[in-house]
Order: structure tokens, then sequence, then C-alpha cells
């Protein structure tokens, strides 16, 4: 896939209305409130650059999942109103996606000026990248923007069916998230090495066999740990196990010594007699048949930490441990200090990771947090991204 794709930057956007795709899937209380705005803030210099170069913007965007059917409690209007604090200028609030109101308000929408269609998904067409919805939406526009890196892995109506009737960019967003981490895989500063952590082998199978031609070192925590542990004939006692990825695990382990790849386990680890946060911490380096592994343990932390300060880039996604209960967080926690301090570049895979840099305050001492979970994934999978494909190349 090629990845040197045009952005705002590249095209004339002067008196230009652009319909720009936007993650502002952002958490809500249950009155409605936003409690993080941090997507909708990463949003703002692609947003600025339109609007202070006299673009008449119209953003769209989802909101959690309403199934294809319009529901109030998903709607975009507390987004709206966040949007205009943020922003210091109105923004107008469509009372559909594609229906007469939002018609009126693109057809009557002047450059420097900002409106949000409703929840995309309230259309059941939007999730099947209907081509007749996509290209309702695009007849809105004259150029199509997408900056929502964190759905660019889904080829829907908004993210990618609209290209097939706009010329396509990148915004500022999208932009970075191809330039870091697609240096970083094509070009990586060496030792380069990979820290991956979560639940399941499964979910990092195809990162493991993009990479291990790639990379230096890849180091193992999570629970995903002990699948690889009792493939390699160590005791696991009561920790979460893919009982029918024990041969692949094995497999994988062997190919990447095979080819030189430094493979890192947990050497001990920190166990608790049950999933819970009220769950006793105990340290060990052989896991009794009544613990489960929680998160590594001290020594392999340590070992962690001193592979990624010597490392010339770091990729990180997944977390060592339960990190949301306090006694199994200290492994997480030490990584992602590690990362921070590091004079190599750092790169953290969005999902769970990008929650606990947050949570442990180093996200800001990053070189770069990724904000798509499964995209960051996909990508680093190398995968085609269809949201990205779509765009135009340079």
């Amino acid at each position: 896939m090629e990845y040197d794709k045009k952005s705002i930057e590249n095209i004339d956007v002067t008196r230009k209305k652009a319909l720009v795709r936007c993650d502002f899937n952002v958490p809500q209380d249950d009155a409605g409130r936003i409690t993080a705005d941090k997507r909708i803030v990463e949003s703002l210099p692609t947003l600025r650059y339109l609007l202070d170069h006299d673009a008449a913007v119209i953003a769209c965007s989802h909101l959690g999942r309403p199934k294809g059917a319009v529901n109030p409690k998903y709607s975009l209007i507390p987004v709206a109103k966040r949007l205009e604090e943020l922003l210091h200028r109105p923004v107008i609030m469509a009372g559909d996606v594609v229906g007469e109101d939002a018609k009126a308000k693109a057809a009557a929408l002047q450059p420097g000026q900002i409106m949000l269609l409703e929840n995309v998904r309230f259309h059941a067409e939007e999730e099947k990248n209907d081509p007749a919805f996509a290209k309702q939406l695009a007849d809105m526009a004259d150029i199509f923007v997408n900056d929502a890196f964190g759905t660019a892995h889904r080829a829907h109506a908004s993210t990618a069916g609209v290209a097939d009737y706009l010329p396509a960019v990148c915004g500022f967003l999208i932009q970075k998230e191809i330039n870091v981490m697609g240096r970083a895989l094509a070009n990586p500063k060496h030792p380069f090495v990979v820290v991956l952590g979560g639940a399941k082998v499964s979910d990092k199978i195809g990162v493991i066999n993009n990479l291990l031609n790639k990379v230096d070192t890849i180091i193992i925590g999570g629970a995903m740990a002990y699948t690889f542990k009792k493939a390699c004939g160590r005791p696991i006692g009561k920790s979460r196990c893919e009982e029918d990825k024990l041969d692949l695990a094995k497999e994988l382990v062997l190919k990447a010594v095979g080819l030189g790849v430094h493979f890192y386990l947990p050497g001990d680890h920190v166990v608790g007699s049950h999933f819970g946060a009220d769950a006793k911490a105990h340290i060990v380096r052989h896991i009794p048949a009544e613990m489960m592994g929680m998160d590594i343990g001290p020594t392999t932390t340590t070992r962690y930490v001193k592979e990624i300060m010597k490392a010339g880039t770091i990729i990180w996604n997944g977390p060592m441990g339960v990190f949301e209960f306090p006694d199994f967080s200290e492994g997480t926690k030490m990584i992602a200090r590690a990362m921070a301090k590091a004079d190599g570049i750092s790169i953290v895979g969005g999902g769970d990771s990008a929650a606990a840099a947050e949570q442990f305050g180093f996200a800001d001492r990053m070189d770069h947090v990724s904000t798509g979970g499964g995209a960051s994934l996909e990508f680093l999978e190398g995968l085609e991204l269809p949201g990205i494909a779509c765009l135009q190349d340079k």
C-alpha cells in the first residue's frame, strides 16, 4: 500500500466545500455530557487550517453504535457544542445526515463557516458503504478530507466510499499517523524493539509475522504471554491461555529464533488467586496451579526496560498486565515510563496502550500516540487501510 498521500496542504482548498471525516466518537456520561474531548481536540489543526484558508467545512462522524437507526442517545449535538467552544466560532448543526436540512445548510454554507452533520451511523447504508449514500454525502462538497484514523480500517461510506466521487486527501491527523508509523516500519532506526501485550496471541499474529523480518527484539507481556509460556512447556496455573493457538505460538518463537530476533517472555510474574482488583498480589517465578498471571514481575520489568532504553525505535501495542487494577499495574506503568524516557523514537499503537500511557501521565512525552486501536494494529500488520488507500497519492 502506498502511504505517500496528498494532504490538505497539497491542494487548493480556498472557497471549496470540504467534507471532513472526523473521529468524534467521544465518551459521554448518562446525561449526555462529554467526559473526554481528546478526539475533538485532535481534529482542530485540520479544521482550523481549512477555515483559515477560506474553505467551508462540512464535518461528519459516527458516535457509538446506533445500528443504522436514529437514536437521540448518539446524537452529535453535544459534540457540536464542544467544538464551538474549542474553535471559538459558531458550529451549524444539521438535523440529519443527507436529508433536506443537511442539504440546505450545506448549500448555504459560506467560506470560513463550519457545520456538523448528524451521526452518519443513523443510516445503515454508512457501514454497508452504500454507493448511493456515499454519493449523497459527496454531492454536498467539492473535496473530501479524511482525518479519522480511528476508522481508517473500515470501508464505510464516509471513510472510503465518498472518495469515488470527490478528490480525496488526508488531514493533519492521518498525515502524522502515516508519516510517523509508516517511516518507523519502512526505515526504522535500530535496534528496533516491539513491545506486545494484551489478552490474545490471535490479535497479534499478523503483527508478529509482519515485523519478524524488520525487528531486532520482540518483548511479550500481558495475558498473551501465558499462551507462549505454555507452548514452551512452562507452568501457567489458571492464567488465561488460547489452547488452540499453542502450536502457532511455538512456531512463532522458533521462527523468531531462526531469524536471529530476540524474543523475550516474562521470567517472573505478579499473580493473584482470581481476576479482581481485590486479589492479593504475589511475585513468583513459576506460577502455582491455583494462581493466575496478572502482570509481569519486577525482574522481567527491569529486563524489558533495559531493552527499551537502548532501542533506536520502540513500538508498543498492548498492556503488560491488568493495569486497571492498582496491584497489577506496575509492569505497564514502568514500560510507559521507559518509553517516555528513552532516546529512541517511541510510538504507542493506540487502544489500551494509549489509555495506559494517558492514565500514568506519560502520553505527552511519547513521540507519537496513535489515535486508532484497530487501525494501528492493522497498520502494523501491513494490511491495507481502506480510509487511506482511497486518498490521492502524491
